[in-house]
C-alpha cells in the first residue's frame, strides 16, 4: 500500500507571475526612477524614526546613507523625469534631510549633512 502525501505549500496551484506583473521592458524609466525614489524614502523615513514605530529602528548611520542616495539618485535624474515628478520627490528630500539635522545630537555643518553635496547646503 503507498502512502499518498499530505499536500504542503509546494502543492497549492502556483499563481502566473508573468500575468501577476508587468514585464519590466514595459516599464517606463520614470515609473523605475520614481520608485525606486520613494523607495529610498520610505526607508530613510524608518531609519529616521519617523513611523509609528518610532526609535524602534532609528539608525542615523543607515538613515544617512538611504539620504545621500536619493540625493544622488535625484540629482542624477533631474534632466530625465519632468518637474511634475521631480518636485515632490525634493521636497521629500528636503524634509528627510531636515528630519535628519533635527534627530542628529551634533548637527553637520551646512553642506555636509546626508546628500547636501547634490543639494546643497539645508537650514532648518
Amino acid at each position: 500500500m503507498s502512502e499518498t502525501p499530505l499536500p504542503g505549500p509546494g502543492d497549492a496551484e502556483q499563481p502566473d507571475f508573468d500575468e501577476m506583473t508587468r514585464d519590466i521592458a514595459e516599464v517606463p524609466a520614470v515609473e523605475v526612477i520614481v520608485t525606486v525614489a520613494v523607495n529610498l524614502m520610505s526607508a530613510a523615513a524608518v531609519k529616521l524614526g519617523l513611523t509609528e514605530e518610532g526609535d524602534k529602528y532609528k539608525d542615523l548611520d543607515e538613515a544617512r546613507k538611504l539620504v545621500t542616495a536619493l540625493a544622488g539618485l535625484l540629482d542624477a535624474s533631474a534632466t530625465e523625469i519632468s518637474s511634475f515628478h521631480a518636485a515632490p520627490l525634493r521636497d521629500g528630500l528636503k524634509s528627510l534631510q531636515l528630519a535628519f539635522r533635527e534627530a542628529s545630537v551634533v548637527p553637520d555643518e551646512p553642506g555636509q549633512g546626508p546628500g547636501e553635496k547634490y543639494t546643497g547646503p539645508v537650514y532648518g
